[in-house]
């Protein structure tokens, strides 16, 4: 069956995905979440981040996304643990002032990075959330997407974005 869902075994109950046959491949996942910060939040952008009384927002939220790429299979119960070689967060301000997350992910392994860089992503934008609200509570996570995923059986290349 095609669209079996893979964790979940012949009688339906929840299982871990046994990648012991699998090659390793070299794999490689971006994920993006988007941030929208009010108006009186985004006035206090100084040079390429955002400083407050709890400090350097952006910087803060790098090291969170990293942290929490490397911590994934402690968070999402399925996931494996992997041996990454590389992790970037990039935080930026797009042209609608809406903060961007960019996550990059690689690893040479049998299981792909999607769920660490989506992980990623999203810990950096609730980073900046807590940082932000005292401020303000009108913040918005508005979207957080696999932006592209290269390795193992398929690739994938976001097409809405």
């Amino acid at each position: 069956m095609a669209n079996k869902l893979s964790h979940l075994d012949e009688k339906g109950q929840v299982q871990m995905v046994d990648v012991g046959d699998k090659q390793i491949t070299k794999r490689f996942a971006h994920a993006r979440s988007t941030v929208i910060l009010p108006p009186n939040i985004l006035d206090l952008l100084s040079g390429d981040d955002i400083v407050t009384k709890k400090g350097a927002v952006f910087q803060t939220a790098t090291i969170a996304g990293i942290m929490a790429v490397k911590k994934t299979s402690e968070l999402i119960p399925l996931c494996h643990p992997l041996p990454l070689s590389k992790c970037e967060i990039d935080i930026s301000i797009d042209d609608n002032q809406h903060v961007i997350i960019d996550c990059t992910a690689k690893v040479s392994g049998k299981t792909g990075v999607e769920m660490e860089a989506l992980t990623g992503a999203s810990v950096a934008a609730l980073t900046i959330y807590d940082m932000c609200k005292a401020m303000s509570h009108d913040i918005v996570i508005a979207r957080t997407e696999l932006i592209t995923k290269t390795g193992g059986k398929s690739d994938y290349h976001n097409s809405i974005s």
